[in-house]
């Protein structure tokens, strides 16, 4: 999705050119790729310079929405209702607070996260 991300506006891009640029399995990429056409996240244009296009904005789409595709609903763990009452506040106080993270940052933000600068040594793949 970051790939996407970084070409929006440029037009479609091939699986087989991120798989190449990121050393990914086009495999891998295509069963990823599935589900997110799915949730309308990105779209397929078939031809000779045909690839995938994000179906909005990078700015328009959270982490969560990715995660949520890819993984299901955002939880470090289930909360079950006979846990302990204040283990299962703090559970809940750590979803929360991962969802709320996820829901604000933007796949923009996270496409130029490293050009930013901010943390050269680490890689976001979504």
């Amino acid at each position: 999705m970051m790939a996407l991300a970084k070409k929006h506006g440029e037009g479609p891009t091939s699986l087989k050119s991120i798989a190449r640029e990121h050393e990914l399995s086009e495999h891998y990429l295509e069963q990823l790729i599935a589900p997110l056409r799915n949730a309308m996240l990105v779209k397929s244009v078939r031809g000779a310079y045909g690839g995938y296009m994000l179906t909005k904005e990078p700015s328009e789409i959270t982490a969560g929405d990715i995660i949520r595709v890819l993984e299901g609903p955002i939880s470090p763990v289930e909360v079950l209702e006979d846990e302990e009452p204040v283990k299962r506040a703090l559970w809940i106080k750590i979803r929360d607070a991962v969802k709320d993270v996820l829901d604000n940052t933007t796949l923009e933000y996270l496409a130029n996260y490293k050009e930013e600068g901010d943390m050269q040594d680490y890689m976001f793949y979504i």
